[in-house]
C-alpha cells in the first residue's frame, strides 16, 4: 500500500499505521482521512491481519488536531458535511471494525487527534503525551464524535469539563480518568503496543470480533447489548475456533485458531 500521508507496515499478522505529516504535527486533513479510511478497509478485508496499531510519526504528536486551514471559511452546510463524512468514512469505521485497533499515542492528541484515538478499541500513551478537545476555543465543538465518545470513556462530568475548558490533560490524568489503559516511556510505546497485540493474536479472531460487536451495541441507542451478547455467544458454538478452543483445553495444549 502506497500512500502520501500515512505509512503502513505489516508483519506477521500485525499492521501498523503511522500518520506521516510530522511538519504539520500529523494534523488530519481531508486527504489523510481518506487515506486512513482506505487503509483500514483494506486491512479489515485481509484475513491474515489480526491487530492494527495506529500512531503518529515522530515524538511530538499523535495527531495535533484537524487541519484548520481547510475549513476556516466553510459555510454551515459545508461544516455539517465535513463532520458527517469524517464520522462515517473513518471514525465510525474504526469503532466498528472487527479487527482490534490500538491507538499508540506518542505525543499531542488534540481535537480530531483525540477523537481518532477514542474511536480505537483502546489506547496506550507515552508519558509525555497530552490530550484535549480544544474546539470551543475556536468557536466550534468536536465534530468527529468527541461529544459522544468522551463521556462514554470518562463520564459526563469530566467530559463536560474537558470540552468546556478546552484544557489539555497529561497522560497521567488521562490514565486516572480512564481515557487510556497504559502509560509508558516514548521508547517503549510501540513495543508495549506490539506486546499487547501478540497477546490478542493468540486468541480467536472470530470471537474477538463478536465481542467487539456486543460491547459496541451497549452504547447504541435502541439496541440491547445483552441481546447481542446472547446471540453472539450462541453463534460462537458453530465456529471452528470454538471446536478447536475447547478441544485444545481438554487435551491440555495451546489452541491453533484459524478465525473461522
Amino acid at each position: 500500500m502506497n500512500f502520501k500521508n500515512i505509512l503502513v507496515k505489516i508483519t506477521d499478522g500485525l499492521a501498523t499505521i503511522t500518520i506521516n505529516r510530522p511538519k504539520k504535527l500529523n494534523a488530519l486533513n481531508s486527504a489523510t482521512i481518506e487515506e486512513l479510511s482506505t487503509a483500514f478497509k483494506i486491512l479489515e478485508d485481509n484475513a491474515t491481519i489480526k491487530v492494527i496499531i495506529i500512531t503518529g510519526r515522530g515524538e511530538k504528536a499523535f495527531v495535533a488536531g484537524a487541519d484548520i486551514s481547510e475549513f476556516a471559511n466553510f459555510s454551515t452546510q459545508e461544516g455539517e458535511k465535513l463532520a458527517r463524512l469524517g464520522q462515517e468514512s473513518l471514525f465510525n469505521l474504526i469503532e466498528n471494525l472487527s479487527t482490534p485497533v490500538i491507538a499508540a499515542i506518542n505525543g499531542f492528541a488534540l481535537g480530531g487527534g483525540l477523537e481518532l484515538a477514542m474511536a480505537c478499541h483502546f489506547r496506550i500513551a507515552a508519558d509525555t503525551a497530552k490530550m484535549g478537545l480544544p474546539e470551543v476555543s475556536l468557536g466550534l465543538i468536536p465534530g468527529y464524535g468527541g461529544t459522544q465518545r468522551l463521556p462514554q470513556l470518562v463520564g459526563k462530568g469530566k467530559a463536560m469539563e474537558l470540552i468546556m475548558t478546552a484544557t489539555m490533560i497529561t497522560a497521567q490524568d488521562a490514565k486516572q480518568w480512564g481515557l487510556i489503559n497504559h502509560i509508558i516511556t516514548q521508547d517503549e510505546l510501540l513495543p508495549l503496543a506490539e506486546k499487547i497485540a501478540e497477546k490478542i493474536k493468540r486468541n480467536s479472531s472470530i470471537a474477538i470480533s463478536a465481542a467487539i460487536r456486543a460491547i459496541n451495541d451497549n452504547f447504541k441507542d435502541g439496541v440491547n447489548g445483552f441481546e447481542t451478547e446472547i446471540i453472539e455467544f450462541g453463534d460462537s458454538f458453530a465456529t471452528e475456533d470454538f471446536k478447536e478452543g475447547t478441544t485444545a483445553f481438554l487435551e491440555k495444549r495451546k489452541p491453533n485458531f484459524i478465525g473461522k
